[in-house]
């Protein structure tokens, strides 16, 4: 069983690598580099949905935090796979409450599910667009509260994060 881990753990890491490698693609003017993000996405939710079905969540007492943590991101990115979404969030939550999973990776998961479903984010995590050079949050729930609910999950403030990204 730890080899079929450890080769379930180097399979979840290479789909991180891979998304890395290819995120830029979504943002692409050329629909063919379009195509290949949504279909690696696609393809990588679809493997995670199997994961899922054998094993529940993948923690990183399951398969360690790195491959636990491209689990996290496969979830993330499954944005045209909102049943993906909806079942990992269900999981993570339980791991989360079993304190096997990050609070703050469930938050981003949360808000990119919520998002995805048409409803306004809680933690103000999954950007809008850019205004004035600056990042602009989707639509939240309690816009006033979102940075002390970001602290209660350890994500920085807002504008911390928008000073980060901002242009130089």
């Amino acid at each position: 069983m730890t080899q079929d881990l450890a080769a379930l753990a180097a399979e979840l890491e290479d789909m991180a690598a891979a998304d890395h490698r290819a995120a830029a693609k979504g943002y692409s003017d050329a629909p063919a580099e379009q195509l290949a993000w949504r279909r690696l996405t696609a393809r990588h939710g679809d493997r995670l949905g199997e994961i899922m079905d054998q094993h529940g969540w993948p923690t990183a007492e399951l398969v360690g935090e790195e491959a636990a943590r491209a689990a996290w991101l496969i979830a993330q990115h499954a944005d045209r796979q909102l049943g993906i979404q909806r079942r990992a969030l269900r999981l993570m939550e339980q791991a989360v409450e079993a304190d096997k999973a990050s609070p703050r990776d469930l938050a981003f998961l949360r808000d990119r599910t919520l998002v995805n479903e048409g409803r306004k984010q809680i933690y103000g995590t999954q950007i809008a667009g850019v205004r004035d050079g600056s990042p602009v949050p989707w639509p939240c729930e309690h816009p006033a509260r979102v940075d002390a609910l970001r602290a209660e999950v350890g994500i920085e403030p807002f504008a911390d994060h928008v000073a980060r990204h901002a242009p130089a």
